[in-house]
């Protein structure tokens, strides 16, 4: 690239041509170093930018234990920093909301819900009493002049803390960025100290927002880690979750904002979102009538900025250049600085000690061996000096350094009053303290390792006690979303057609869905596929099967008989299918044009029916009618051919008997929030489930129901008192309020009954009747609760002592107590003796 002037050549008017390929270059580089060094990258021996570096130093010069408007600071500062006061007063309100270095007084913002801070005429701050104590020694700092000449500012600043870890830091720069969790305090310290010791350390982020955190994949805080962070949700109800917690990378703001386009996208179905954020986080989400919070909670990990993955990337100053380091790395590096640093500090003390032993040696050689008096009668100032130096050069070698002309000097400054006043004793004394002091900082020297663990000691014990860990560190599953995204659609298929979607409404319905769900189709060619759902998509004709997919689900097993085209032989197979790739077909018969599916069931608990075969009249076969078990089967992958079903012509298949699970039980949760089943670990626990178990149902308005445990099971929550698996040999005990009598009764009885999905009333068919509690618990008590007079009281019954086992439609045996408003059962476990009245005993108080 070439670029003409406007100046001519002297000698032949010919314009000049100046050459501005490489300039380019240069510049770029000269101003992506500019950033990388000067704005945007920390160094590795402060941990500060440049900015903060320079905030904290003006904070010191002006510090003098009050408070200063920001305003003033960033004055202060912009003595240093030459990019305005925007980018200062940015970063030490960056500052201040750490709550490390500096004390801030009035509206400094909330990090958490993004709230920014007040104008920096109306804020104050200055700085904490730990930073004065690890920030600053002006002895052991190098310095530079500020980019006007006029100041000097510290190269960086002597840090004893591994301040870019407590801290963290984020940066933009040209080319490269960096990005470093905060950490512990308290951890920081253990693993420095740690790092003295030669032992491995291994350090995780904390965030001050709190929440739980995965490090499984951190990898030392290097580039091409990450972290996952979630937000701490609790069930208040069953109608309500509250948020108290949220990722660190996010505001209450934009989280909210992320649950309510999740709610309208139809990803989860929420009623309400109520932000009473204040000290502490409290978003409250009002759930929909009939959702589960368990599978809600995991939707808003899934689908909300309730989870969040981060990826640090370790970037920082060392020696003038960037560097891509761990956070190990990192502590240790900082570690040996403070060990550095402690040192010098050390051997300027002890240089101060030597010092202050020297003069007072050589003040008290001075003033008792009586050489101020010798100098009287000197005429000349040289003769003065002459004449000390000669008194003292017979103790010279008593010294740890040669005397000099100012020492010399130094003892011609004393005056008389205090050589008058001198107390040998004490000066032995104060001599005395000065040696042992400077014994102890020899001491410390020659141990300097033990020295700086006792320094991080002393941090920890003195700044340490209300900076406990706030992020929970856990392991978090990976939440398949189409697993708990709610259903905001339902699935329609025109089979012959061989089109599918949430768009077909006019077409057969298959099942609700949610729209990211996998669909899986089988046609009678024998091909499978797998495609995204969408409004209306083909799939291919004479479709026989169609489901939402549910990516590695074991229990699903597919029966199927097809027909082998090439060979004209019937075959049978067993098959799972766990993973595909979307849109892609599988032939689950043979690639022949004539070879087709003859029978196929989808069984969601790996059952195996019965079919009855049916051979074509032409056929040679004996036997033309029989049956075939498909548990003679094993079942194997899809691609597998199967066994022989028939080597003649079938003319029909159809089912003779439903099948029972070849997979062994099955275990079944309640949600009781959403009162549906589910085998994901939600609600209360059932029990193992064979083909032959049912399911027991007992509801408020005193009726009972056995069911099936298909997972299809619905049921109305708020009217359901009790659900187990059923036992035809456990005894039910019940407490109920018999309407027409207006009294409770206990009555235990078996289930007689054998039909099932229908409800049985056992109590009476008054309107005013209903249950009050149900056990089928051995050893059981009931407790009663009731008024004597204006106290109210309880007492308790040993549930099969006073109630026989009688028929499921007997009233039972009414309970005497007044007033009753309230009964329920106690498990033996469960029973506090010093609050159990057994019937017969002297009657307690309770409230």
């Amino acid at each position: 690239m070439e670029e003409q002037t406007n100046g001519k050549s002297p000698d032949n008017n010919i314009p000049e041509v100046t050459q501005v390929s490489g300039l380019y270059e240069n510049w770029f580089l000269d101003y992506a170093s500019y950033v990388i060094l000067e704005r945007a990258v920390p160094g590795i021996r402060d941990g500060l930018k440049p900015v903060q570096r320079r905030i904290l130093h003006a904070m010191f010069e002006m510090h003098d234990g009050r408070y200063h408007k920001v305003a003033n600071i960033i004055g202060q500062t912009m003595q240093y920093h030459p990019h305005g006061d925007a980018s200062i007063g940015d970063a030490l309100v960056n500052l201040g909301q750490k709550d490390l270095l500096i004390d801030t007084q009035g509206n400094w913002g909330d990090s958490r819900t993004g709230d920014s801070a007040a104008a920096a005429r109306y804020i104050e701050a200055r700085l904490s009493k730990f930073a004065l104590d690890v920030l600053f020694n002006p002895q052991t700092t190098e310095w530079q002049r500020s980019y006007d000449g006029r100041k000097r500012e510290p190269v960086q600043l002597p840090v004893k803390f591994p301040m870019l870890l407590a801290q963290g830091v984020e940066g933009i720069a040209v080319g490269l960025s960096t990005k470093i969790m905060p950490h512990n305090f308290n951890e920081l310290i253990d693993a420095s100290i740690d790092a003295l010791k030669g032992k491995a350390t291994k350090v995780y982020p904390d965030f001050p927002s709190g929440g739980f955190a995965d490090f499984s994949q951190y990898e030392g805080g290097k580039r091409g880690g990450k972290i996952k962070v979630r937000a701490r949700i609790e069930q208040m109800d069953k109608k309500t979750l509250i948020i108290r917690e949220i990722p660190y990378f996010t505001t209450t703001d934009n989280l909210i904002d992320s649950i309510l386009k999740a709610n309208d996208a139809g990803k989860i179905k929420i009623k309400q979102v109520t932000d009473n954020t204040a000290e502490h986080i409290e978003i409250l989400i009002e759930l929909a009538a009939g959702i589960s919070p368990d599978v809600t909670i995991s939707a808003l990990y899934a689908f909300t900025d309730c989870e969040m993955s981060v990826s640090p990337n370790a970037c920082v100053i060392v020696e003038d250049k960037p560097l891509f380091l761990s956070v190990d790395e990192i502590l240790k590096i900082s570690t040996e600085n403070t060990k550095e640093l402690l040192k010098k500090e050390l051997e300027i003390k002890q240089k101060e000690l030597q010092e202050k032993i020297f003069f007072a040696s050589l003040e008290r050689l001075f003033i008792e061996k009586g050489i101020y008096k010798r100098i009287e009668d000197c005429e000349t100032w040289e003769a003065v000096l002459k004449t000390i130096e000669d008194g003292l050069k017979p103790y010279a070698h008593t010294f740890y350094r040669e005397i000099t002309r100012d020492d010399i000097l130094r003892l011609t400054e004393i005056k008389i009053k205090r050589i008058s006043k001198y107390d040998t004793a004490k000066a032995d004394d104060l001599l005395l303290q000065t040696q042992k002091n400077l014994e102890e900082v020899e001491h410390h020297l020659e141990n300097l390792r033990d020295y700086a663990i006792a320094y991080f000691k002393e941090l920890k014990n003195k700044y340490g006690a209300d900076r406990q860990r706030k992020t929970q560190i856990t392991s978090f599953d990976s939440i398949e979303a189409t697993a708990v995204a709610a259903n905001n659609a339902k699935l329609y298929v025109n089979k012959a057609e061989g089109f599918i979607g949430y768009g077909l409404k006019k077409e057969e319905f298959v099942c609700e869905c949610s729209d990211i769900d996998d669909v899986i189709i089988f046609r009678e060619d024998g091909t499978m596929k797998v495609v995204k759902i969408a409004d209306k998509i083909f799939v291919g004709k004479d479709i026989i099967h169609v489901a939402v997919f549910q990516k590695g689900d074991e229990r699903m097993v597919y029966n199927m008989a097809y027909l082998d085209g090439k060979s004209g032989r019937a075959f049978v197979k067993r098959f799972q299918v766990l993973a595909v790739t979307r849109d892609r077909e599988y032939n689950l018969a043979t690639d022949h044009k004539l070879s087709k599916v003859l029978y196929f069931s989808a069984n969601p608990n790996g059952e195996a029916e019965v079919i009855n075969v049916l051979l074509s009249n032409s056929s040679k076969a004996r036997i033309k009618n029989y049956d075939y078990n498909f548990a003679d089967l094993e079942i194997k992958g899809r691609t597998a051919k199967g066994n022989i079903l028939s080597k003649y012509a079938i003319r029909r298949i159809k089912l003779a008997q439903e099948g029972e699970s070849t997979l062994g039980g099955l275990d079944i949760w309640y949600d009781p929030a959403a009162g549906t089943l589910n085998k994901d670990k939600i609600g209360q626990y059932l029990g193992n489930f064979e083909h032959e178990d049912s399911i027991l149902v007992f509801y408020k308005d005193g009726s009972y129901e056995q069911n099936g445990f298909a997972l299809t099971n619905r049921y109305e929550f708020d009217k359901v008192l009790h659900i187990e698996k059923f036992d035809a040999d456990k005894v039910v005990a019940a407490v109920h309020y018999e309407g027409q009598n207006k009294a409770y009764y206990l009555k235990r009885f078996k289930i007689e009954t054998a039909t099932i999905d229908k409800r049985f009333s056992f109590v009476s068919n008054n309107k005013q009747s209903k249950l009050l509690a149900v056990t089928t618990a051995n050893d059981s008590q009931i407790e009663v609760y009731y008024k004597l007079g204006a106290k109210k009281q309880k007492i308790a019954y040993p549930t099969d002592k006073i109630e026989e086992v009688k028929g499921w439609k007997a009233l039972g045996r009414k309970l005497e107590e007044p007033k009753i408003w309230d009964a329920k059962f106690i498990l033996p476990e469960k029973t506090k003796p010093e609050e159990i009245q057994i019937k017969g005993s002297e009657e307690k108080a309770l409230f």
